[in-house]
């Protein structure tokens, strides 16, 4: 009331100015409302357009059509972050002046382009940015951006948000001064933003879905192929596997099954197209070709049996390889003359399309050939298609073999019958030859059964039965443990000293006398055996203790001790035993017991000879001890531990020095002193021997200049070599080699060979004594007597002097070997050769070599009138 009374009090001036304002600002609310309406019309469209498109891309084109109903957005563009990669991507570009960034610096980064523009400081700060040319000219002065693009008017960039992460920039430009973007542009465009942020998201989220979903589909059907191809293989080799049955069911069918060759193909038609197919075979003479089997499409005549000319069966039989021709293939060859110029006749293959040929081993020869053809061009045969009936020929070849071997046996069983129904009177009447015949081999084959497990010179049981016997024992007290037996392994003492002096007659002798000593030493319920050389076995069996083993070894030392009547001489021997007893291992065994003996065996050799050892451990020590001896050796020679002195070798008229021979010798921290003799036979055992021959020159070479100073130039020296330098062209160069780089007078070395060795390899040392003598060295032969050379082969080497062995100097005892020496000395002053007496070890010994013309020696008589002082062995050593 007091309202419209104040209205009329008022002027009429007043109140047209009110309701001016008031019309004023209703049109302000209804533009205000107007414009929500546009707004909230253009979210739902968009919010529409998210859930019809299928991509990104369709999407940002919604966004722009719709932003341009809104504000001036001619210019626009979409700039998004991969969070993974930190990489920006511009998905959606439209612009008045510029194309695409990356048209437009196509040889830069996109994404580090970007990061240095407005776009990337939006990203960098996370904040919305309007800038116009005084923002844009203060960010580049403070290096925030680079300048990039045409320069506009205004700027507009907002972030998109994904849970607090800028995942995206909406931006808009305008070049024309006449449009401004405000407060309303940056509130609409932010609440844009915020609103195409999740579904952005979402458009990505179900992007990578459906290209996984593609990749996935992509692998699968790649597996599906795979799998159907897996398939296909798998059916194609069942029904290889079943063709392959089929041909051994036919192979096995026997010689009576008339459809063999039909049946064969039928088993091929199931494999490959056969309808035209023919197999060839050869003849026993390899003359003729025959046609067991041929089909053709033509209903072609059967060919029958043909010499061998030059078709295209001959071809593949000739190269023995499987082929796949065409019709040009085919002309090619009969152009260049290989098929039908001997036979032009043959040649039907014209209207061939394609011609398969698989040679057929028959006995691992080629004896025939598998064909198979086609005429229409529809039929094409590839190369697994010959692969596999190149394979599957081998089946069909062993098949044929099988059954041409099976008539071939059929017709020999018929030949046979009628053989043995001729010949039967015939055998009637010689049945008792045959009887006769038949008691005369059961006795060969019970002498040959004998022979086989007994020595052929003792008639002793050998090395093959004792071991079944061994075995026998064993099995024996692994079932009766109360009961035991003992093995007795026995060496005899110089056997090799008889057969190198007195002959392998006398040698085999001894033996057989040997064989019968030790029957005497045991019971009718033990076994003696002869393993081989000098070496027996006894079998001790059912003992009551060790004693009955030590009873019987003192017996068998005691008779074999005894002297033996060999020729005209007395010779005496000895033995070395080896004692192990069953029970001691639970897991004993024939080969093990017996390398427990002869371990035990030659520690008793080692002890001295002529006496027992019984096995136990410290035998298998001893054995490890001798081993680690023999390393013990090697370790010296590598580190030249080993010493060199010389034995004198005397005038034994003047007793005056004529020469000197090298020995070794080394000081061992346990054993001592080991000379000459022991190092050659651990070089020996160690296969050292070359190198221990290399070791004495390298030695002698050092010393020899102090030899020089003390003794001047008049005296020889001797070294006593391997013939393994003679045995091996590269060793015997290599000694060469090292006789040249000596300082050594080679005029004054003499080279001693030993003789045992030159009765083995004569040729060997015949060729390689030629090859030294060129060097100016003395050749001679040591050892000598021990080997029982020939004469003749003195002739042929060329030698000057010889070395008696020193075993034989011991046996001067009667007039035979004074008479066998003398006889020795004839013989080389007759062939002009210097004589050196090896082993004098008296007086008397002196004076009997002098009388019979021996002149030098070498000795322990005579090493006592010459010795060094311990200034000059300190040098020589």
């Amino acid at each position: 009331m007091f309202r419209d009374e104040d209205e009329t009090t008022q002027s009429p001036t007043h109140r047209v100015e009110r309701l001016k304002k008031r019309i004023i600002r209703l049109k302000y609310l209804a533009h205000k409302y107007k414009r929500a309406e546009i707004i909230q019309n253009a979210l739902l469209e968009l919010s529409n357009i998210a859930t019809q498109v299928s991509s990104l891309e369709e999407f940002y084109v919604g966004v722009h059509q719709h932003l341009k109903q809104l504000i001036s957005a001619d210019n626009f563009f979409i700039a998004t972050l991969d969070v993974t990669t930190g990489t920006i991507a511009v998905p959606f570009f439209a612009d008045e002046k510029d194309a695409h960034p990356a048209q437009l610096y196509p040889e830069e980064s996109l994404s580090t382009l970007l990061q240095q523009g407005l776009t990337g400081y939006v990203f960098r700060t996370g904040r919305t940015l309007l800038c116009d040319n005084n923002k844009f000219d203060e960010l580049i002065a403070a290096d925030e951006i680079v300048n990039l693009g045409s320069p506009c008017h205004l700027w507009l960039g907002v972030p998109i948000q994904h849970e607090d992460v800028v995942t995206g920039v909406l931006v808009v430009q305008t070049y024309d001064t006449n449009v401004n973007y405000g407060d309303i542009e940056v509130e609409l465009m932010t609440f844009i933003c915020h609103h195409i942020a999740g579904v952005m998201e979402r458009l990505k989220h179900q992007e990578q879905l459906e290209q996984a979903i593609q990749q996935r589909t992509k692998e699968l059907s790649q597996a599906y192929d795979k799998l159907k191809q897996e398939v296909y293989e798998r059916r194609r080799a069942e029904r290889l596997q079943k063709s392959l049955f089929e041909i051994a069911e036919l192979a096995s069918s026997g010689t009576d099954n008339p459809d063999f060759y039909s049946q064969l193909h039928n088993v091929i038609r199931h494999l490959i197209p056969a309808n035209n197919c023919y197999i060839a075979l050869l003849n026993e003479e390899e003359t003729h070709l025959t046609f067991p089997f041929y089909v053709s499409q033509l209903n072609n005549k059967h060919p029958g049996t043909r010499p061998l000319q030059d078709g295209l069966t001959e071809y593949v039989l000739k190269h023995k390889r499987p082929l796949l021709l065409d019709q040009n293939d085919i002309n090619t060859l009969i152009t260049s003359g290989d098929i039908y110029t001997q036979a032009p006749s043959l040649n039907h293959t014209q209207t061939m399309h394609q011609w398969i040929g698989i040679p057929l081993f028959i006995h691992d020869q080629v004896r025939g050939a598998l064909t198979i053809y086609s005429f229409s061009m529809t039929q094409n045969y590839q190369i697994k298609d010959l692969e596999l009936l190149t394979f599957v020929s081998q089946h069909i070849g062993a098949a044929i073999e099988k059954k041409l071997s099976a008539e071939s046996l059929r017709r020999s069983y018929e030949e046979l019958e009628e053989k043995v129904i001729a010949r039967t009177k015939d055998l009637a009447e010689l049945n008792k030859d045959l009887e006769k015949e038949i008691l005369q081999r059961r006795s060969m084959e019970a002498k040959l059964v004998h022979d086989a497990k007994h020595d052929a010179l003792t008639g002793l049981p050998n090395r093959a039965m004792f071991m079944e016997r061994l075995n026998q024992a064993i099995k024996h007290v692994r079932r009766h443990s109360l009961e035991q037996f003992a093995l007795l392994f026995i060496d005899l003492d110089r056997f090799k000293q008889i057969n190198d002096t007195m002959g392998h007659l006398e040698g085999d002798r001894f033996l057989i006398e040997t064989a019968s000593r030790l029957r005497s030493c045991i019971r009718d319920n033990d076994t003696l055996a002869r393993l081989g050389g000098d070496e027996f076995v006894i079998l001790l069996d059912s003992i009551s203790s060790i004693n009955d083993a030590k009873d019987v070894s003192e017996r068998v030392i005691q008779t074999i001790s005894q002297s033996y009547t060999l020729g005209s001489v007395e010779f005496n021997s000895g033995a070395s035993i080896g004692i192990t007893v069953s029970g001691n291992h639970k897991f004993d065994t024939s080969e093990s017991m017996l390398r427990n003996a002869d371990t035990a065996m030659y520690q008793a050799k080692a002890n001295g000879k002529g006496c027992y050892v019984i096995f136990d451990d410290s035998s298998s020590q001893q054995a490890m001890q001798d081993a680690a001896f023999e390393n013990d050796f090697r370790r010296a020679l590598q580190h030249a531990e080993l010493q060199l002195n010389y034995l004198p070798i005397v005038d034994l008229n003047t007793q005056e020095v004529y020469a000197l021979e090298s020995r070794l010798f080394w000081e061992h921290p346990q054993r001592g002193t080991v000379q000459q003799d022991q190092l050659n036979a651990l070089a020996e055992q160690a296969n050292l021997i070359v190198e221990l021959d290399k070791y004495t020159l390298a030695a002698l070479d050092k010393t020899y200049p102090q030899l020089l100073r003390t003794y001047g130039d008049k005296l020889d020296l001797h070294v006593m070599l391997s013939s393994q330098h003679i045995k091996h062209k590269h060793v015997l160069r290599n000694l060469k080699n090292v006789l040249k780089e000596t300082q050594l007078n080679l005029s004054r070395l003499w080279l001693f060979f030993n003789e045992k060795a030159l009765v083995q390899e004569t040729e060997n040392h015949i060729n390689g004594f030629e090859l030294l003598e060129k060097l100016g060295v003395n050749l001679g032969i040591s050892h000598y007597g021990s080997g029982h050379s020939a004469l003749n082969n003195l002739l042929f080497l060329r030698i000057k002097g010889l070395k008696l062995d020193a075993n034989i100097t011991q046996q001067l005892q009667d007039e035979q070997h004074i008479k066998l020496m003398s006889a020795y000395q004839k013989a080389a002053s007759t062939l002009g050769l210097q004589t050196f007496v090896d082993g004098i070890q008296s007086e008397e010994q002196i004076r009997i070599f002098s009388s019979l013309g021996y002149q030098f020696g070498q000795g322990i008589a005579l090493a006592e009138t010459f010795s060094l002082t311990d200034n000059q062995q300190q040098d020589c050593a």
